[in-house]
């Protein structure tokens, strides 16, 4: 399979997918702002247009979840209504979509992960901008592939991983919400998931297409847990730590209503496409490593 296209540039995901697509033998190429922007819906058209890929792969969104309450037309622009006219231009030159969406549609309640066909309920501007895009794209390119995912965190840019050590640097201890429960998940192993579909189309180009699949680090902990973990890791490698209480979503006011349960359910992902992501707890000390490195 040639010719796939990767709209983003400079998020987690897209520097993960550039950092692993040698190793799956996949060529990719980038694009991204001002060539293709998701707030332009016509600068989408005309570089698929240009580009003519055989899939594109969307790695961009608007990702902002507080500042989405006050702004939600910036963010329904870029999750809603770019992903709608991306999707048109993917339909219209016959390429096959990846679009990487988010546990944020659900609304967070009871105990078990959430699966693929789980109606629906955003409690957030963010969320219901992103299940806005979901059904856009349903609607208009039936060769699409969306994958839903969870708590990302990466070498790169700001992420929560990164957020807790730059935090540790100057203080002792920390208060992280302790009643919220995912998946953590690194965009390098999530990059090797599209990356598979990718590898799996070039054998069989309508494998699970036209489907939702979940996928998301194995295990679940709660974000107060994660930090503890992140500065196990820290502490071993002689980096930054910090005492960690544990405190309730009431006790730290968002603007933006969070899940409080985002696990998901990735049994179809693997079922179709031989992938499952490894358990978080393997994930984790690679990419703190890299990040007290790199500082």
């Amino acid at each position: 399979m040639s010719g796939i296209l990767v709209l983003g540039r400079t998020g987690q995901l897209a520097l993960s997918l550039r950092e692993r697509a040698d190793a799956h033998g996949v060529p990719l190429r980038f694009i991204g702002r001002p060539e293709a922007d998701l707030a332009d819906p016509d600068s989408l058209r005309a570089a698929v247009t240009r580009h003519r890929p055989d899939a594109i792969v969307n790695a961009a969104a608007y990702t902002q979840v507080d500042a989405a309450e006050d702004d939600p037309e910036s963010a329904r622009l870029s999750n809603a209504i770019g992903p709608a006219a991306l999707a048109e231009a993917a339909r219209e030159t016959g390429a096959r979509l990846i679009h990487v969406s988010t546990d944020y549609v659900f609304d967070g309640s009871g105990e078990r992960p959430w699966a693929e066909d789980d109606r629906p309920s955003p409690r957030s501007v963010y969320g219901r901008t992103k299940w806005e895009g979901e059904e856009a794209i349903r609607a208009v390119c039936p060769d699409h592939v969306i994958v839903r995912t969870a708590w990302v965190y990466s070498p790169f840019g700001a992420n929560f991983v990164r957020t807790m050590l730059n935090l540790a640097r100057t203080r002792p201890a920390l208060r992280v919400v302790g009643d919220q429960i995912g998946n953590p998940t690194s965009a390098l192993d999530l990059a090797d998931g599209l990356l598979r579909v990718l590898r799996a189309w070039r054998e069989e180009p309508g494998r699970g297409v036209g489907a939702t699949y979940h996928l998301a680090g194995e295990g679940a902990t709660h974000w107060s847990s994660f930090a503890r973990a992140i500065f196990a890791v820290s502490a071993a490698e002689g980096g930054p730590t910090a005492s960690v209480e544990s405190i309730t979503s009431a006790e730290w006011p968002a603007r933006a209503a969070r899940p409080r349960n985002s696990r998901l359910a990735t049994d179809r992902f693997a079922a179709t496409f031989g992938y499952r992501a490894p358990p978080w707890r393997e994930s984790l000390p690679p990419v703190v490593r890299r990040i007290l490195a790199a500082s």
